[in-house]
């Protein structure tokens, strides 16, 4: 599956978590929702580690020194 894709998936998710927490009134509720965005955003921050762990290693040039692996 496109990553983009999962990642604006999540996004949307996260954001109706959210509105749905704002609006509940029941705390345990709340936490349901609050555990709910934690989730998602843990999900959410995978896909950024891994995006900043490939542009650390995108130097600007081609030599073959700096690839890692």
């Amino acid at each position: 599956m496109d990553p983009d894709k999962l990642m604006e998936g999540l996004s949307k998710e996260l954001n109706s978590a959210l509105k749905a927490m704002a609006k509940a009134k029941d705390v345990n509720e709340k936490e349901a929702y609050s555990r709910i965005a934690k989730n998602l955003c843990q999900s959410l921050g995978v896909f950024f580690d891994m995006a900043s762990e490939m542009m650390s290693y995108d130097s600007g040039d081609d030599s073959e020194e700096d690839i890692p692996f």
